[in-house]
Order: C-alpha cells, then sequence, then structure tokens
C-alpha cells in the first residue's frame, strides 16, 4: 500500500519490471522527499489499479504523470495475484509489456533476446561517477567510505544520523586509493545484478578488513562480502522482494519482519558453517525459506545482512544494525 515511490527509485530493481500485489497503487502521490535515487530505476510498473486520484499533504504529483514524465512504461488492470502465483509457480522470468496489437511471435523473440541475470553486472551501470559527501548530522564521530553498488538514499543518511560524514564513492574506484587512506568504516551497498559479475570490491573489503576497519554489507553488498571471504552465490527461483520477510536473528533468538529485494543468495551449509568461507559463521536465516539472511567474521569486525535494514517506509525491526556497525567503529578507534 506504501512504498511504491522508494521502489520506483530503489536502484536494485535496475532492468526489471516489477508487479505489485497490494491491489491499489498511487492513493498518496509522489514526493521529491521520499525518493532513494534522482530518478525511476524500473523498466516498467505493473499494477492492479492506479489510484485516479492522489491524497496527501505531502504529495507533489500523480504516480501515472510522474511515469509518464521520466519515461517509464506502465500497465494496470492486470491480476497481479495471479501472475504473483504464477512467478511463484514457474520463477522470475524475461517479459515485456506491449500493446495488444504487437504480434505475439515477434515479441516472444524480442524477450529471449535479452540478456538472463546470471552474469549480467548491473550494479556500475548505476553507480555514482563521482565521490560525494552526505555530512554528519551534528559532531562528526566518524569517516565512513560507501561503496556505491547502487545505494540507496536512506542508508548514508542514517550513518550519518548516528555522526558519521559518509563519503559515498564509484563502483569502480580503485582498491589501492581506499586502501591509501583507510576510513573508520566502510560500507558495502546494495545493488542488481549478479554479485559474481562484481568482483572490484573484493580488494578493498579484504585489505580494510585484515587491517582491523569494521565493515558493514547489505543485500548485493552482504554477497560481495562473503564471495570475498570465499562463500559462493546462486540464483534463486523467484528471489525475494517486499517487506514482510520473516528472518532469524541467532545470537538473540529474536525474528524481525524484513524488506527485500534480491535475486541471488548465498550458499549456506550446516550449522552456522558458510561453505568455503570459515572465517564467517551464519548469524541470520530466512524463516520461508532457510536461506542465509546474515553474517559476522570469527575474528575480523564484518558484518553483512542480505535484507534491508534502512528499509523504508519501513519496517524498521533492523536498524539496530547500523549501531551495531557504530559500535565496531568505537572498539577500532579504543584500540
Amino acid at each position: 500500500m506504501t512504498g511504491y515511490q522508494e521502489v520506483l527509485t530503489d536502484p536494485s530493481y535496475t532492468g526489471q519490471l516489477v508487479a505489485m500485489t497490494y491491489p491499489l497503487i498511487g492513493n498518496y502521490g509522489v514526493n521529491s522527499e521520499d525518493r532513494e535515487s534522482p530518478l525511476p530505476q524500473v523498466s516498467g510498473f505493473i499494477v492492479r489499479e492506479a489510484a485516479r486520484l492522489d491524497s496527501n499533504w505531502r504529495s507533489e504529483g500523480g504516480l501515472d504523470r510522474y511515469l509518464r514524465d521520466n519515461g517509464i512504461t506502465g500497465i494496470a488492470d492486470v491480476d497481479t495475484r495471479a501472475l504473483t502465483l504464477h512467478i511463484r509457480s514457474e520463477g522470475a522470468m524475461r517479459g515485456a509489456i506491449a500493446p495488444a496489437g504487437h504480434d505475439a511471435d515477434d515479441l516472444l523473440r524480442e524477450i529471449l533476446a535479452q540478456p538472463l541475470m546470471e552474469g549480467l553486472d548491473l550494479a556500475c551501470g548505476v553507480s555514482t561517477g563521482e565521490p560525494y559527501e552526505v555530512p554528519a548530522v551534528g559532531e562528526e564521530r566518524f569517516h565512513v567510505l560507501a561503496y556505491d553498488f547502487g545505494v540507496k538514499a536512506h542508508s548514508p543518511r542514517l550513518l550519518a544520523e548516528r555522526g558519521c560524514r559518509v563519503t559515498v564513492i564509484p563502483a569502480d574506484t580503485p582498491a589501492e586509493q581506499i586502501l591509501a587512506t583507510p576510513p573508520d568504516g566502510l560500507f558495502v551497498s546494495n545493488g542488481p545484478g549478479d554479485p559474481a559479475a562484481v568482483e572490484k570490491a573484493e580488494a578493498a573489503i579484504l585489505g580494510l578488513a585484515g587491517a582491523g576497519v569494521p565493515v558493514f554489507g547489505i543485500c548485493l553488498g552482504h554477497q560481495l562480502i562473503c564471495r570475498a571471504f570465499g562463500a559462493s552465490t546462486f540464483k534463486l527461483p523467484f528471489g525475494h522482494h517486499g517487506g514482510n520477510h520473516p528472518v532469524k536473528y541467532l545470537d538473540r533468538q529474536t525474528v524481525e519482519i524484513t524488506s527485500q529485494n534480491h535475486g541471488f543468495a548465498v550458499r549456506g551449509g550446516d550449522g552456522d558453517e558458510i561453505p568455503g568461507a570459515p572465517g564467517l559463521r551464519l548469524t541470520h536465516v530466512n524463516l520461508y525459506d532457510g536461506t542465509v539472511e546474515g553474517v559476522r567474521h570469527r575474528k575480523l569486525p564484518v558484518i553483512s545482512v542480505q535484507y534491508h535494514p534502512e528499509a523504508a517506509p519501513g519496517p524498521h525491526d533492523s536498524r539496530y544494525l547500523f549501531d551495531q556497525f557504530v559500535d565496531l567503529m568505537e572498539a577500532g578507534k579504543a584500540r
């Protein structure tokens, strides 16, 4: 019901068609404050019913006009719950939104000509071209480098609220440049595509972590951290998307309701082991399918989760992870 603008502007949805299962979308319009990136990132938007009127004191325009102005194709009057059941049964697939009169055979050929998600590096296409800073709110306590593989605006904002000056850097920033002037912490962001196709961050992750610099990753960043330490990843049948995924935090024996958006996952093992990465241990597990949702390094100051603790508009169950990252930086400074 809420959060469609954050979904539309989430760089992790680059190159994808997004179908909303809630039946009425657009009822509160759009605004310039809730964007996760400056422009919509989806390739197409599918809804059951598009609100004809938007009503909210923060609204700056309607959803339909917003999509038209940004060249995003949308389609309404689709049975999105039937579509969801089909995807859950058959798995995520390539598709297209086209006029009813379009030749079906021609359209199928166009669809099959599109690349598969496996092996696709989309992160560099959505990363910032130049570094930029998000200043700390109040007194500056730490300097954090944020690797931008498709970072959502709320992540640097939450770090800034905790006294961190955040320098967001392009995905292709050379590792030696990062290692030359180590920050107080490294944040590895979310992003689209196959983590196996993104190898640029590995040297920086291992170099900074080995030097005792705390590292925190989410979503794609989590996968990149795990791969850097030897783990492998695989494509999920239909991915995890939406805001109601239960995740068990094993250290506390608590359950969090989480927001998720990813098509790949880290391969898990028995107990708290992560195959190929003996230095990592399992900390969070998905209660739907048992997949890896979070890890912590056994010796180094490294934590990562598959889901989105910065989730906007919510849920906010997992915001404590940003505090854990700050605690690791405090401990690092105390040594």
